[in-house]
């Protein structure tokens, strides 16, 4: 999520009194933010993209059933979630470069992860419920592009929410309860279509305080990862009871 930095945007864009500063000056942050959250966007998409792919090709070629039944399957379980901390805690030490490169690498390893959902789900549904969460996604994200409403004090709230799920999670993975099973689905996609509001207007306001600044660069990849988060959580938790089993 995007809570690596809590800037407050800035209330004057022109440098100069007159209305025409003050137009000109607005319209070169409106470009350049644009510019920022579009390339923040395009990371995050082909992140995503990437994961897919490798997910597939993982499966077609019979790799996830054999890696599942080694211990490897920890490595390729617990490893995205290693890059996750490796590029949040890193960021201010390592390199624009070096950061898209454990980003690539990130959405890889979790497409292997990913690539379980097909030993579980049919394709079809899979498809199916992989559109209608980038259809949610899209408006939610809108949304948070778009609203005039203060969503941080949401964050608390929703992160919170975050921490309640996986320690719920974990509980049940000795009770297999069904019905928690469920309402931690239902509760999951509702805590992650609000973070992907959420985050979005925090990347957004983000902007006013880093552009200019060299860090802009790394920014953009902090911002797709926190999205590429959303999305995927989105998305498992949605599959796990709209998707149709094998």
């Amino acid at each position: 999520m995007a809570n690596w930095n809590d800037p407050q945007p800035r209330r004057g864009f022109g440098a100069s009194p007159s209305l025409d500063g003050q137009s000109a000056g607005r319209t070169t942050y409106d470009a350049g933010l644009r510019r920022h959250m579009l390339s923040i966007y395009n990371y995050m998409a082909s992140g995503v993209l990437l994961s897919g792919v490798v997910a597939v090709l993982f499966a077609n070629y019979g790799l996830t059933q054999a890696v599942m039944a080694t211990p490897l399957k920890w490595v390729i379980m617990l490893a995205p979630l290693g890059f996750v901390f490796a590029i949040s805690g890193g960021a201010q030490r390592f390199s624009e470069s070096t950061l898209k490169v454990l980003y690539w690498a990130f959405a890889a390893v979790m497409g292997m992860s990913l690539s379980t959902i097909f030993l579980i789900y049919t394709n079809s549904s899979i498809a199916t419920t992989f559109f209608a969460t980038a259809a949610a996604f899209s408006a939610l994200s809108l949304y948070g592009y778009t609203t005039k409403k203060d969503l941080s004090g949401f964050g608390t709230f929703l992160i919170m929410g975050v921490v309640g799920i996986l320690i719920a999670s974990l509980l049940n993975m000795f009770l297999g309860s069904s019905t928690l099973q469920l309402a931690i689905s239902v509760l999951g996609v509702l805590i992650f279509a609000g973070l992907t509001a959420y985050d979005t207007q925090m990347l957004k306001n983000q902007y006013a305080q880093l552009r200019g600044t060299d860090f802009v660069g790394k920014a953009v990849i902090l911002g797709a990862l926190s999205l590429y988060l959303d999305f995927i959580n989105m998305f498992q938790f949605l599959l796990s009871f709209l998707g149709q089993r094998d």
